[in-house]
């Protein structure tokens, strides 16, 4: 229950990590983007600002996330679907163009490829004057969970989370306002975890990053304050503001505790939310409107700070202009005509939301254990562990939704309400892309013939040298990025040193927490 002692803005932060919350300061309204090319991702990104929208947070395509350049043939038919196309510093840059970077905090989700897409915005900020002490925003880099959640990974996980705490210890000590890696529940959420598990998962990850940056020499209480989270906003209301609540206080315990984190700052978890786009349905899409607002709603009532809102159509089709509009305008009218921002963690004292905060946090923690007696979060992806254990949970949520226990409104409940199907007038016309894509591959043989190809291979060269020989690889990637090295040049040679990473078969079901 509420205990008297836990007010806003002290330790352990359950009622939030600002003594005024959203009196003070609003959360950031960002709206994910990017698709096609790089000019049609920077013509969506200025209008969303244009409409009000408080940072960018920016998506890349499968090739980008993989490592993979548009001219390969594993590339064909994925340039530019489910993100942008960024294969060099320049399509970085042209996705940036006109947009302030000292002014406007830019968040990438982007994790395998993480080090080389940082290094193409720090040489996109340098070029326009944007020092490393100016450049602020988020780079995912949370690879770790992509063994276990979204599979978008390249290298085995060793190297993986070795570069990774490269890109972090780089981070902390030349880029003061960057949060080089955003520790990502909501991937697992979505993959299948359920709440306790999303934040004990996510927790256990954080740990496991600043426990490995912190053996390159960094103290705590310069690591802690620079990792940010990202969570999952789904529609049980008060189980999911009660979530983001236990996972603060935990986070502040197990900071101070297994960390040794002194500092205010270490302790307090800063995260960013997303409206959860499995609860999206492509029937009945008018009911994702009411959806999206119960989850932004859970995320303002738990005190998050940052928020992605999905759009209506967002389960089978890019969101058009008007519904990722709607999307923001709903952040809007939380934040404007709710008068919730006007109140300090509404809901505590609440029987029901105080006894699933003790909840969520007893469970979480009784995963970040269950992590250590594996061996850590990286041998508990290297034995399946984390991975069995989603994928449990994902069947158990499968069986209950089959079966009618949990309603899905349009789906396995009132599907008779509306027409099941979406209207054949309202369904997204066929867009090849193939038009876009070629325009990609040309796009990068023009960059490498431009290029100078001995500062390339030069700068190539000493990126695989650092990383066999166990440096840290960041100020070469940056390097590379300004000699106009690709990609897929940079994850290509980097996938011939270390191998490229297939899953094994893993035994069925986690242990138990």
């Amino acid at each position: 229950m509420e205990r008297e002692d836990e007010r806003p803005g002290e330790f352990p932060y359950t009622r939030g990590i600002h003594p005024e919350m959203y009196r003070e300061r609003l959360w950031t309204m960002r709206q994910y983007a990017g698709f096609g090319t790089a000019r049609e991702t920077n013509r969506r990104l200025k209008r969303l600002l244009a409409q009000g929208q408080t940072g960018l947070s920016l998506a890349f395509d499968l090739p980008t996330q993989l490592g993979i350049d548009p001219d390969d043939a594993r590339a064909a038919g994925e340039v530019g679907r489910t993100g942008v196309s960024v294969a060099t510093a320049a399509d970085l840059e042209a996705v940036l163009k006109g947009i302030p970077l000292g002014s406007v905090g830019l968040s990438m989700t982007v994790n395998a490829t993480a080090p080389a897409l940082f290094a193409f915005a720090a040489a996109t900020a340098g070029r326009s004057g944007v020092g490393a002490d100016a450049l602020r925003g988020t780079v995912q880099n949370d690879v770790l969970k992509e063994y276990a959640a979204r599979n978008l990974y390249l290298l085995p996980p060793a190297p993986s989370m070795r570069m990774a705490v490269d890109l972090i210890e780089f981070g902390c000590r030349f880029f003061p306002r960057w949060h080089p890696v955003s520790v990502s529940g909501y991937h697992l959420r979505e993959a299948g975890a359920d709440a306790g598990q999303e934040i004990g998962f996510a927790i256990a990850n954080g740990l496991a990053y600043a426990i490995a940056a912190m053996r390159r020499g960094l103290s705590a209480d310069a690591v802690a304050p620079r990792l940010s989270f990202f969570f999952s906003a789904g529609c049980d209301l008060l189980e999911e503001a009660a979530k983001f609540r236990a996972a603060r206080r935990l986070w502040a315990k197990l900071a101070r505790a297994r960390l040794g984190a002194g500092k205010p700052e270490s302790w307090r978890m800063k995260f960013h939310a997303q409206t959860a786009g499995s609860a999206l349905t492509a029937v009945q899409t008018d009911n994702n409107v009411v959806r999206v607002t119960l989850q932004a709603l859970a995320a303002v009532l738990g005190g998050a700070q940052s928020l992605h809102t999905n759009a209506k159509d967002e389960a089978w089709r890019l969101p058009t202009p008007a519904s990722a509009a709607l999307a923001l305008r709903t952040q809007q009218i939380l934040a404007f005509e709710s008068g919730l921002a006007g109140h300090i963690d509404p809901l505590a004292g609440a029987h029901a939301v105080e006894a699933a905060t003790d909840r969520l946090e007893a469970e979480a923690l009784r995963w970040v254990d269950a992590v250590d007696r594996t061996g850590g979060a990286l041998a508990a992806v290297e034995s399946g562990f984390v991975q069995s254990t989603v994928r449990e949970a994902a069947y158990r949520e499968y069986v209950a939704v089959e079966s009618g226990e949990r309603a899905i409104v349009g789906v396995n409940r009132f599907e008779g309400v509306a027409p099941r199907l979406v209207a054949a007038a309202d369904r997204p016309r066929a867009r090849s892309g193939a038009a876009e894509e070629a325009r990609a591959v040309e796009a990068v043989r023009r960059h490498r013939a431009a290029r100078s190809e001995a500062d390339a291979g030069r700068a190539l060269a000493a990126v695989l040298d650092a990383a066999e020989r166990g440096a840290n690889v960041m100020p070469t990637m940056l390097d590379a990025a300004n000699a106009g090295c690709t990609v897929g040049e940079i994850y290509g040679a980097l996938a011939r040193l270390f191998g490229e990473y297939r899953e094994p078969v893993f035994p069925e079901g986690g242990i138990a927490p």
